[in-house]
Parts: structure tokens; C-alpha cells; sequence
């Protein structure tokens, strides 16, 4: 190690390096990410923009909150463009450097060919050296410290034995280690300097923004939510288990954002001594003379008045009040969600016994609808088609005389109706509101329960785990227009689509030679249900269907159950699915039709046992098929899991929100009866053709007949919530083997596990109403 010398950079060359090396590492992710982007305007979008009142407004409200976003902009192209220029200027020098390292021919420096003789170099010498002499005014030290190189790599023999093998003059050398930084940093003369610089870079600025970003980080929930508002909602909530919709309000003016001292982006006004009050008497039930801290202190009756008069669509002093409560109005629908997620999570605790009250699923739906009420600025017991653009008050009139309560019923008439309605209003007028109609949303709303990973999945059995699987189909309102054209393309459409099958049908029937047995199973099925349907008592298959409601918007579904199977079938499908998919079970009961009257046969003959055979191979195949189409959607599902989801879905119509606001909806399951949450609240935030959710709760401990209703609530509009009940019949779950040693227990461990469960259970059974009655 004594031949090794560490030395700084003199030429600056590996400090180019460096410097490289660090901008193109800082240039490229800050080039995909922070380029501004100006996407083309969607004519679609464009088309379907309202040209209202409210929404002319709202786009100058959109402007100013962001006035120096082109400036801001053109500043981050500025400063891109002139990293890449550094960037490249830095590689030219690098590029230099390496050619002049690597390229030493002494030929070239002196300017003689490899057959000029010795006079010649020495003479060759003699004039560059009177031009690069440090001593000269044209001269150059490093210019001349190389033509000496040259000079002695032709002339002295050491020297040139040295050039030929190792390329230099001087030798092979000592290994050396260069610091990729000039060496004027470690100079005396600077030495000040450069302490002060890292003083000021790792003393003060570092400690400096970790120390912000730490108190910011502690402030705040993840939800960008400050903890001092999070504690308040878990208090409030904890002492009124059932909370109002005033209330609510109440409390959500309360939060600490809008109160300066937790929030620098207050502004308070001496005008607000005499605006307020005079807005206070002009709002009836605020509440203002409430004890109850915060509640009583000066911002939270502010800004609980300015929620009252966004609800109300009061006109304020656009300088002083209409900025307050555009700021106020713009947190409101996060700070509802946080007041669910502390329902939610009090709730939780209520079933772990670590708190006293237990919310009442009544509160919980309340912060839902005051969500939606905020969005579209007016309350709960308004007519919803005031939703709709440029409908006031004085147009209701003609919808009640229609007889039309819903945005849902309007938009099934047909537009001579639809527009005789609306008479008084201009066409430009009218078409904003078929504009806005059109864009709502029409969710088909699909609801499927199971048992998962069990023997048969459509029995329940006490304690176990159900699976709900909600299935969203969100569709724009105008499929529901009753216009004449729209049902004859419609019509067109589904005979194209019939004829198409038909076809595909025809050809697969051509080649089905060609197909796999597995393929051609299911076509061997089809042939003994058509064989079937012409039986001698000339009876379809039976089913039973039932019919669900699906929402206040008059939805329903269908869902049809077969009778079972027998035993000996599922064991022989049960062994071939796990050949199949490695032990997959779940077996579709959609796929149990084709045995639905196998006890109907009475005939024993050859020809029956060929049909019964050729039956069963059918089914075999097509559960077969089924249980692998479930094993493929659910690493689907777990792919898109994976992916996380975004919050990007439908732009919402909403003109008096000062900001832009897309259609997020909430699932949950509850007991209406009981009036309890059976799962937490799923908040769906990238609805934008389909997608599909699983909730999952324990079914009751004791066997009997249970109705719960999964929920679906939209937190943008008010009309659009749907209830979809699903009825569960609990069977008495299967005795637990008491010969295993690791599963005996005590009587007296039994009966206290029971008496426990007696007093958890919070399940109402249709009996258990009966009988209180």
C-alpha cells in the first residue's frame, strides 16, 4: 500500500464526472414526472360540458384558486430545459477529457510524421516551445508540459520504451486514487468557505426540513386530517351514540382546520364582527347558544353559519364570506369521511368491549347523507331533482303535476314529456339539463353471497364466514331515456347480437370434431337438457326464483336456486376439481341443473345408463370448467389488488362545490332491524365501468332465518342510494369431534362460551320481533 497516493482532482476531469453522473440521476425522474403536460381537450368532455350559471362561475372560482399555474409551468420547462443543457455541455467536457487522456501521440503534438529524423523533432520543438512557454505571453502550461512528453518520448530511449509499452512517457506509476473534487476545496485561502457551506447545508437547512416534516407528520392523520380533529370526532361520537343530522353539522364545524391557531390559511377580519352575527340571525336552528367546547367558540359558530348558508345557497359578500365558505365547503367531504372512519373504528371497539356505547348504525348513515347534501348545496328534504340545472323552485310544480318524483322517472319519459315539463325554460337551457341527466350515474347493483372454501357454499352454517360479493355497473343516465330512436337502436342492436351467436353457434357445431373433449362435454350437456325438456310429462326442470328489491329507484334481481345435488356426485366432482386445480371446491350451483330431476327416471334400461353416464360426464366437465373460470377471476381480483386502486372515476355536476369533485360510493352490510354495522364501509373510489368488492362478516351463532341489507350510498348526489336485502337461512353447524385430545374442553368452559355468545350476539331474527310483538 505504500505505492498508493490519494489526491484531489486537478484538472477538474473526474469532478465532471461526478457532476454527470448526479444531474442526469436527477434529470430524468424530475423530466417524466414534473414536465408540465397540457392534454388536448376531450371533445366528448367538451360536449357534454353544462353551460349554467353556476357552472360559468365555478370554472372562474377554478381559475383563481390557482392564478400563477401557466407561469408555474413555463418557470418548470425553464428550468428542465437548462439541466439538460448543463447536461449536455458536461458531456462535451468529458468527451474531451477522455480523448485527450487517451490519445497521446507524440507525433501529432510536435506536428512531424514517424519518419522525420532527429533535427527535425528538435527543431519542431524548439518553435512550439517559444509559443507555449509558460514564460511567453501566449504561452500554456499544460499545453507545454505535454509538448515536453512528446519531445522526450522521441528523443531520450527510457522514455520511448516507456511510451511504447505502457502508452506514457513516465511509466507504468504508482496506483493512485483520485477524490472526484477539485482541489481548490481543500486550499487555505478557502477553507472558510467552505466550512460555512457545510455549515449552513448540514447544520441548519437539513435540520431544518426533517424538523418540519416531523412536525407536520405528527399533526396529521394519514388522511392529511390534523389529530386534534380526529380526537374530538371519537369523543363526540363515543357520548352520543345516536347522532343527528344537526348535530353532525355541528360537529363538523367544530374541526380544528378552520380555526387559526391550527391553521395558518385562516384568515380572520374585523368585518367578520359585524357579518357574522347579521348571518346568524338570518339562519334558524344553528345552535349558536350551545356550551359545549369547541362548539361554542367563535370559529366553529363561523363556520357551522357558513355551512348552513351553502346548504341554504345563500349569496354572501363574494370578498369576505363567499371566500370563507368556499374554503370551509372544499374540506367538508374528506372530514366526513374521517368522521366515518371514526364510527366505524368506535364500533369496533364497542364489539371488543374496550368502550362503553356502542354508535347506532343511524349515525354513521347520517354523515353519509350530509356528504351528498354539501356537494349539491341544499338539504336533505329538498326535491332531488333540484340537482338539475336551472330548475328552481317554481318548476317543481310541473313535475308533481307529472306525477314525477325521481331524476330516474324523468328520464324514462320521453322527450316530448320531458321537455313539455320544462316548457319555460329556452332550448340552450334545456339541453344543459339533458346534458347533466345524461352524465349521471345508473348503477346496476348485483349482490351474490356464498360460503367460500366450503363443502357446499350456498349453506350457512352458525359462526361461519360469509362472503358478499357486490358487483357495480355504472352506466350513464341517458340509457334510461324513453326516446323512440334509442329503444329501435337498442332493438337493432340485441337482434345483431342474437344473429352473431346464432352464427358462432352454427360454426362451432361445424368444427366441433376439431375441439377438445373438455369443450365437447359441455356440448354433450346441452344435448341432454334439450333431451330432457321432451320428457313424458312434458315439464321443464323446475326452479325457483325469487325477487329482491334493489333500491328506492324501484331496481330488482333475480337469482335462481336448483335442488342439490346427491352425494355420490359431489364426491366424484370434488376428486376430479382437485386433480383439476389442487383442491379448489367451490362448487357453482348454477351448474346443478342437469341433475336436478335425475330421480324423475324411472326406466332401467341400456339406453338410460348410456344417458345417465354420458349425463354425468357432461356435468363433471362443466363444473370442471366453472371452478377453473372462479380460479382465474380470483387472480384477477388479486392482480388488481395488487395494483391499488385510484381515485379517479366521473367528473360530478356540481356547481355550487368550489372544486373539482368525482363519484365515490360507500358498500356496507348492516342489520336494520337491530340497527347494526355488520362490515366496515367500503369507500369506492375508481368506479368507472365495473367493478366488483367482497365483504365479509360471521354469521350468526344460532341457527334460523336472518334479513341483511347490503347498502350502496353515493357521496356526490342525492336519489342515488340503493338497499339490496339478502336473506340468510342459518343451519345449525356440525357436531366438533371430542376425540382428538387437543380439542377436549370442560363442561363449565362450554357453558361460559355459550352464555358469553348469548349476551354478544347482536343479530335480530325475524322470531325474535314476532315475539316482542
Amino acid at each position: 500500500m505504500s505505492g498508493q497516493k490519494f489526491q484531489y482532482d486537478e484538472s477538474g476531469g473526474t469532478f465532471f464526472y461526478f457532476l454527470l453522473s448526479f444531474l442526469a440521476l436527477l434529470l430524468v425522474p424530475s423530466t417524466f414526472y414534473l414536465w408540465p403536460r397540457c392534454p388536448k381537450p376531450d371533445p366528448n368532455q367538451i360536449v357534454k360540458e353544462c353551460h349554467c350559471d353556476g357552472c360559468k362561475k365555478k370554472k372562474v372560482i377554478l381559475q383563481k384558486n390557482d392564478p400563477w399555474k401557466e407561469t408555474k409551468a413555463l418557470f418548470r420547462k425553464f428550468l428542465i430545459m437548462c439541466g439538460w443543457a448543463l447536461l449536455a455541455f458536461l458531456a462535451y467536457k468529458v468527451s474531451q477529457f477522455d480523448y485527450e487522456m487517451t490519445n497521446f501521440d507524440p507525433y501529432e503534438i510536435l506536428g512531424v510524421s514517424p519518419s522525420s529524423s532527429a533535427g527535425a523533432i528538435k527543431k519542431a520543438y524548439r518553435q512550439l516551445s517559444l509559443i507555449l512557454h509558460p514564460d511567453k505571453e501566449t504561452g500554456n502550461e499544460k499545453a507545454f508540459m505535454r509538448l515536453t512528453k512528446a519531445y522526450q518520448a522521441l528523443t531520450d530511449k527510457e522514455a520511448m520504451s516507456n511510451w511504447e509499452k505502457y502508452g506514457n512517457p513516465d511509466g507504468p506509476g504508482a496506483m493512485g486514487f483520485g477524490i472526484a473534487l477539485p482541489s481548490w476545496i481543500v486550499e487555505k485561502e478557502n477553507s472558510m468557505w467552505v466550512l460555512g457551506a457545510y455549515a449552513l447545508v448540514f447544520m441548519l437547512a437539513l435540520p431544518t426540513v426533517v424538523g418540519m416534516w416531523w412536525y407536520r407528520s405528527i399533526r396529521y392523520t394519514g388522511d392529511q386530517v390534523l389529530l386534534a380533529t380526529t380526537k374530538m370526532y371519537y369523543a363526540f361520537f363515543h357520548n352520543t351514540p345516536t347522532m343527528t343530522l344537526k348535530r353532525i353539522i355541528m360537529v363538523l364545524g367544530a374541526s380544528f382546520e378552520f380555526e387559526k391557531k391550527y391553521n395558518t390559511d385562516i384568515i380572520e377580519r374585523l368585518s367578520d364582527n359585524e357579518e357574522v352575527p347579521a348571518l346568524i340571525r338570518q339562519l334558524p336552528n344553528l345552535g349558536e347558544k350551545n356550551k359545549e367546547y369547541p362548539l361554542c367558540l367563535m370559529y366553529s359558530i363561523k363556520a357551522r353559519a357558513l355551512i348552513h348558508a351553502h346548504l341554504s345557497r345563500m349569496i354572501l359578500n363574494p370578498d369576505t364570506l363567499e371566500k370563507d365558505r368556499q374554503y370551509i365547503v372544499k374540506k367538508c367531504p374528506y372530514l366526513i369521511q374521517e368522521m366515518i372512519s371514526c364510527v366505524n373504528q368506535l364500533i369496533v371497539l364497542a364489539y371488543a368491549r374496550q368502550v362503553q356505547h356502542l354508535p347506532t348504525i343511524t349515525t354513521i348513515e347520517n354523515c353519509m347523507r350530509l356528504c351528498p347534501m354539501i356537494v349539491q348545496a341544499f338539504w336533505e328534504f329538498k326535491n332531488p331533482l333540484l340537482q338539475l340545472p336551472h330548475i328552481t323552485e317554481d318548476h317543481l310544480k310541473y313535475f308533481k303535476a307529472k306525477k314525477v318524483k325521481s331524476l330516474q322517472e324523468y328520464a324514462q319519459l320521453k322527450r316530448e314529456d320531458r321537455r313539455s315539463i320544462l316548457r319555460g325554460l329556452s332550448d340552450s337551457q334545456f339541453d344543459d339539463v339533458m346534458k347533466v341527466l345524461g352524465n349521471m350515474p345508473f348503477i346496476d347493483f348485483k349482490v351474490r353471497s356464498e360460503v367460500i372454501d366450503d363443502e357446499n357454499s350456498t349453506v350457512y352454517t352458525a359462526g361461519a364466514i360469509v362472503t358478499v360479493t357486490v358487483t357495480l355497473t355504472r352506466t350513464d343516465m341517458a340509457h334510461l331515456f324513453g326516446d323512440d330512436t334509442i329503444k329501435e337502436k337498442t332493438l337493432i342492436e340485441e337482434s345483431k347480437t342474437e344473429a352473431d351467436k346464432e352464427e358462432v353457434a352454427d360454426d362451432q357445431n361445424q368444427t366441433v370434431t376439431k375441439r377438445p373433449a373438455w369443450l365437447r362435454q359441455r356440448k354433450v350437456q346441452k344435448k341432454s337438457h334439450s333431451k330432457k325438456g321432451s320428457n313424458k310429462k312434458g315439464a321443464p326442470p323446475k326452479t325457483t326464483t325469487t325477487t329482491i328489491a334493489a333500491g328506492d329507484n324501484g331496481l330488482s334481481s333475480q337469482h335462481t336456486n336448483s335442488s342439490p345435488k346427491s352425494k355420490k356426485d359431489k364426491e366424484s366432482n370434488k376428486d376430479n376439481i382437485k386433480e383439476k386445480i389442487n383442491g379448489l371446491s367451490n362448487v357453482d350451483s348454477d351448474a346443478s341443473e342437469s341433475e336436478a330431476h335425475k330421480s324423475d327416471s324411472s326406466d332401467d334400461d341400456n339406453s338410460s345408463h348410456e344417458s345417465t353416464k354420458k349425463q354425468q360426464e357432461s356435468e363433471v366437465g362443466e363444473d370442471d370448467d366453472t371452478e377453473w373460470n372462479k380460479f382465474q377471476q380470483r387472480l384477477s381480483k388479486r392482480d388488481r389488488l395488487l395494483d391499488g386502486r385510484s381515485n379517479y372515476s366521473h367528473l360530478v355536476h356540481s356547481p355550487y362545490f368550489p372544486d373539482v369533485k368525482q363519484e365515490y360510493w360507500w358498500i356496507y352490510i348492516c342489520d336494520r332491524k337491530s340497527l347494526t354495522l355488520l362490515t366496515a364501509p367500503i369507500h369506492v373510489t375508481s368506479l368507472i365501468d365495473t367493478e366488483e368488492f367482497q365483504l365479509r362478516f360471521t354469521a350468526p351463532l344460532w341457527p334460523n332465518i336472518y334479513t341483511f341489507t347490503v347498502c350502496l350510498r353515493s357521496d356526490s348526489y342525492l336519489g342515488f342510494d340503493q338497499l339490496h336485502d339478502i336473506k340468510l337461512d342459518v343451519k345449525e353447524a356440525a357436531a366438533i369431534p371430542t376425540d382428538h385430545p387437543q380439542w377436549e374442553m370442560s363442561d363449565e368452559e362450554t357453558e361460559e362460551e355459550v352464555d358469553a355468545a348469548d349476551e354478544h350476539s347482536e343479530f335480530t331474527t325475524d322470531e325474535d320481533i314476532s315475539d316482542n310483538e
